[in-house]
Parts: structure tokens; sequence; C-alpha cells
């Protein structure tokens, strides 16, 4: 499916929509990777809010009282937030204030994901994003293939439940 398209069939289904599984918080100037991450999200069935696709109206390029409360009232419509981490995250002017207005109100609900350039290659983010889990691909003992979001190797969920707000963690046995 073309970029466009995309942007059509998330416009229209955003603006009925009166909650979100996940509020993605990004940098703007990686749309492309944006709309791929928010095209495999809803793949696996979440309703995923990105403000420029289901808020065209808004301007994120000038902090204002307007943009501010429209970002509040998304994020409390949204039952979880993934973080997008990249080399362009550190630019934001609004991914920080995101992060620390979500987590005041939804504890627990706030994931990081990060996108790099090369397999193998290390996530180096803020120091304050250790605070959260990540979200990786992983296998289950047995084989299966899954997405999970895991807490720093102490505990574990699936996207599924996370995404949702209905997050059941698992610990690691020893």
């Amino acid at each position: 499916m073309d970029s466009g398209r995309i942007l059509q069939e998330a416009k229209r289904s955003a603006t009925s929509a009166s909650r979100f599984d996940v509020f993605l918080s990004h940098a703007s100037k990686d749309a492309k990777l944006i709309l791929g991450v928010k095209a495999l999200l809803e793949e696996r069935g979440f309703v995923v809010y990105v403000d420029w696709v289901d808020d065209a109206h808004a301007d994120r390029s000038q902090v204002d009282r307007e943009t501010a409360d429209l970002l509040r009232q998304r994020m409390r419509q949204s039952a979880s937030l993934i973080w997008v981490a990249t080399d362009a995250t550190s630019n934001s002017k609004w991914m920080p204030w995101e992060l620390g207005y979500f987590d005041g109100f939804a504890p627990g609900q706030v994931a990081t994901i990060p996108l790099v350039d090369n397999p193998g290659e290390s996530f180096k983010g803020q120091e304050y994003l250790s605070l959260y889990p990540l979200i990786g691909q992983d296998h289950y003992i047995g084989g299966r293939k899954d997405v999970f979001v895991e807490d720093r190797s102490r505990r574990w969920a699936t996207l599924d439940s996370f995404a949702k707000g209905t997050t059941r963690w698992s610990r690691y046995s020893n």
C-alpha cells in the first residue's frame, strides 16, 4: 500500500475513533519510518494515533497551548504510548513533553521501540529512557515468534496486552 493510501485510510478511521490503543510519539523528521511502524501496528489490529495523520490541522512546529491541549486530549484517549527512538529523537520539541505527560497519568503504559540503522546495532538513547521497557521481537520457548515489551530483563509482556492497556507482566525464571 502506498503512503498516500495509508494516510487516507488512517485519517478516515481516526476521525471516528474515540479511543486509540497506541499514541505513537516520534520525531517529525521520521515521517516515512512512522508510516511503516503505524502500518505494522495496525496489521496487528491496533488503533494507532499519529498527530500529523489524524489531526493534520495541528501545527507541531510551534509549541503553543492549542497543540498541547489537543495532544493531551489524544493521549488521554490512548491506552499506551510508544516512543519511537531514532537519531532524530533528540531534536524533537514535543517527545519529552509527551513522555512525561503520558507517564504521569498512565504509569506503566509507556515503552520505547528503538529503530537502528543496522541489525545488531545497539540502541543508545537519553538516560531517562532506561526507565521504560523496550519493544522487540523474540521467540517463545517452543519457537513461536512474537513482539514483546521487556522491562530490563526483569519481566515481559506481549505487545498485544501492553498496547491495549491490559498489560499482564510475566517474570523471568532463573
